[in-house]
């Protein structure tokens, strides 16, 4: 039960991910991938919610709300298996 969040601002923290997120539901985790050769943040995360239900209402809740001056994207996040 992830969401992926693209077109982020680079100041974006775990935890004003965790507070706009909490307001559909209860927050499990919250993944704001890194550059590991700049250190940067790289303008997308992934958020955990407890249910499919509070997915649903954060993604209809969130796609395309303006924050921190951006659009953002919304959408279910599609976990891929490695290949093998």
């Amino acid at each position: 039960m992830s969401v992926c969040v693209n077109n982020l601002s680079y100041q974006v923290e775990e935890a004003d991910l965790k507070q706009i997120f909490s307001e559909y539901g209860s927050v499990k985790k919250v993944r704001l991938p890194i550059n590991k050769d700049t250190g940067e943040k790289r303008g997308f995360a992934f958020v955990e919610m407890e249910t499919d239900a509070e997915e649903a209402a954060a993604i209809m809740g969130l796609l395309g709300t303006e924050w921190m001056g951006r659009s953002l994207k919304v959408s279910k996040a599609i976990i891929s298996s490695p290949t093998r």
